[in-house]
């Protein structure tokens, strides 16, 4: 059988990589096709795949400004000849999903979400106070006729797999489709709780400030993108008297660098072992934003950790209140504080909170994958659900 698998761009390495990297594991011999490749980015697993890359690729600064290239997507990704595959897999949250596949070959397209700017996010991404006034009202009809564009194609895919029923629900919107709810897959055997002879120290405060210093010590780890929200955590941790250390990079970071300082540290990326060690050590994580799935809650509650999360999307299928974490109500500065001086002053149970983790297993994804695969193959062909 030969699998194509499609990924919208190869730029980093966050949950919708993870899942591709599940994917190049499941079919090893898999041709991977994307817009936009910046070698060194993703694991040696996902680099060993034949990438065939878009034109897109080809164009100045790609790798880096892939976003400024969106109107030319639908073009780019309606390029790729999947003629000769038998099963195409798309893992998209932008235009991935709209490739053309005829033929005998089945699409299955793993929805992280329909594509946010183009749908309800456009200000986030591309509001006046992000681009400019100009930019933003010149782009405002070209991410309309995106969104058009989406949707009309929508129906090339022959059977969607959702990231949460919160992305289940933003399919059928968007999409007028049915999906069937295959959680990310964690690797609960990586992320798990330090030993006790293996205790890491917290990173040193930056404060000289000794109440800060000896004060709960909170995580971000996050791309720096404006609807994550890092810029809510860091001011919330600010009020709350208490530490925290965001690890990430992005187009934010520029921005929130002047909320930095007294006990608040911008780390920038770092290893899946350095960010594993900060998840086992941290008082808890917290998810500022509201995400379709949000993959590090997940990781941080692997290694007995809670997590402090907005009520929102799909931390409220990832995080139980008030057994591993505390979901805050609203995006404000003072709600979030209070949850982490909650987070800081509940006594949790770690072996409960890494209990529920465990449920999102990478097991459990694999095992689901293949059954949705065989079940999509052995359906008579042209079935779409």
């Amino acid at each position: 059988m030969r699998v194509a698998l499609i990924h919208d761009w190869l730029t980093g390495m966050r949950g919708g990589e993870k899942a591709l990297e599940v994917f190049c594991e499941l079919y090893p011999t898999a041709d991977l096709f994307t817009l936009v490749y910046l070698k060194g980015t993703v694991t040696p697993m996902i680099e060993r795949r034949v990438v065939k890359k878009s034109p897109v690729h080809w164009l100045p600064f790609a790798g880096k400004l892939y976003r400024q290239y969106l109107p030319l997507f639908p073009m780019a990704v309606e390029q790729f000849d999947l003629d000769d595959y038998d099963l195409v897999i798309s893992t998209s949250h932008c235009a991935a999903k709209s490739v053309v596949v005829t033929g005998r070959a089945r699409h299955l397209c793993y929805c992280l979400t329909p594509m946010r700017y183009a749908w309800d996010q456009f200000d986030a991404y591309f509001g006046p106070e992000r681009v400019g006034t100009v930019p933003s009202a010149l782009l405002r009809p070209v991410l309309a006729g995106l969104a058009r564009w989406d949707r009309a194609t929508a129906g090339r895919v022959h059977r969607y797999l959702a990231i949460s029923q919160y992305v289940a629900r933003r399919i059928a919107l968007y999409y007028n489709r049915e999906s069937t709810l295959v959680y990310p897959p964690v690797d609960t055997d990586y992320y798990n709780p330090v030993s006790n002879e293996a205790a890491i120290a917290v990173p040193p405060a930056t404060s000289p400030d000794h109440q800060i210093a000896n004060s709960p010590h909170f995580l971000v780890v996050s791309a720096l993108v404006p609807y994550k929200r890092v810029d809510l955590a860091m001011m919330a941790a600010r009020r709350a008297g208490v530490r925290l250390t965001v690890v990430g990079n992005g187009p934010e970071r520029h921005n929130l660098e002047r909320l930095a300082g007294d006990g608040i540290s911008l780390a920038g990326w770092r290893t899946d072992e350095e960010i594993r060690n900060l998840y086992r050590t941290c008082t808890a994580a917290i998810l500022p934003g509201e995400e379709d799935f949000g993959i590090v809650p997940v990781e941080a509650q692997a290694c007995g950790r809670p997590v402090v999360a907005l009520g929102r999307g799909g931390a409220l299928e990832t995080v139980i209140d008030g057994e591993t974490g505390v979901l805050f109500g609203a995006a404000t500065v003072d709600s979030l504080a209070a949850g982490l001086q909650r987070a800081a002053t509940t006594p949790w149970s770690a072996t409960r909170i890494r209990a529920h983790a465990e449920t999102f297993s990478r097991r459990r994804f694999v095992a689901e994958i293949e059954q949705v695969v065989d079940d999509t193959l052995r359906a008579p062909a042209g079935t779409r659900w």
